[in-house]
């Protein structure tokens, strides 16, 4: 018994040995370092690696500031507040939502980009700066479409900059904060029309039990279910997210 235990314990370490020299040999190693650059090339690539790891680092900004995102997670959360249900739908409901309808508004924007500037710098038609500059056009397009002009007059007098002769001549770094107050108070306009009919709502109920005497009973506990109602009744998330994407 005592052989047989160890004739097997034996076969299994063979086997164990013969199993994680496979393993070594077919899984590959990969290998990071620093060096010194040696020629002009070399530094301009590792400035270009730098510049590519900034933007990737920036890219929830960019994602937030220059898209329709800031405007349709506020207005998911006024809708959720309106409808004063806490946390229902939850945060990461109502962030996956605001980041698909971001896909879907953004779709003809993001694919001018790819055919006029990724597409063709990546075929080594354009330099890296026409590339920027032709991606960088249909954004700015997009967020002048949605800027007020008093935002964007606000940031070039704040900024000293000579009142520009046309679209072109206005500063990408005044576009941005313009554009982005003007998605901060579209979307708080929207917000106030949906909370319209919730607070007439809240004002009924409340009217009803002072006259019923029940001053103690919070009307929020009974206003709840009716607005729950009315938000189903008139399919309420459909015409949300239609006023959504109809306001682009």
């Amino acid at each position: 018994m005592n052989r047989k235990g160890l004739t097997i314990a034996s076969q299994l370490l063979v086997l164990a040995l013969w199993g994680s020299r496979a393993l070594a040999v077919q899984i590959p190693k990969l290998e990071l370092g620093l060096g010194t650059a040696t020629t002009p090339g070399e530094t301009a690539a590792s400035l270009q690696l730098l510049a590519l790891l900034t933007i990737l680092s920036l890219a929830p900004a960019i994602l937030i500031m220059m898209t329709s995102f800031t405007r349709i997670v506020v207005v998911l959360s006024f809708t959720r507040s309106a409808l004063a249900t806490n946390q229902v739908p939850p945060n990461q409901v109502l962030v996956g939502l605001a980041l698909f309808l971001t896909f879907f508004t953004m779709a003809p924007t993001w694919h001018q980009i790819q055919q006029d500037a990724l597409g063709p710098y990546l075929a080594g038609e354009i330099t890296q700066e026409q590339a920027l500059e032709a991606g960088l056009k249909p954004v700015r397009e997009f967020m002048f479409k949605q800027t007020r002009q008093k935002d964007l007059e606000l940031f070039l007098k704040l900024g000293d900059y000579p009142r520009p002769e046309n679209k072109e001549k206005v500063p990408t770094v005044a576009l941005i904060p313009a554009f982005a107050i003007s998605e901060l108070k579209t979307a708080f306009q929207m917000g106030f029309i949906i909370y319209v009919p919730f607070i007439v709502i809240d004002m009924v109920v409340a009217s009803a039990l002072m006259s019923m005497g029940m001053l103690m009973l919070p009307p929020v506990m009974l206003s709840l279910p009716f607005k729950i109602l009315l938000f189903i009744l008139v399919d309420g998330w459909n015409l949300v997210v239609r006023s959504l994407l109809l306001s682009f």
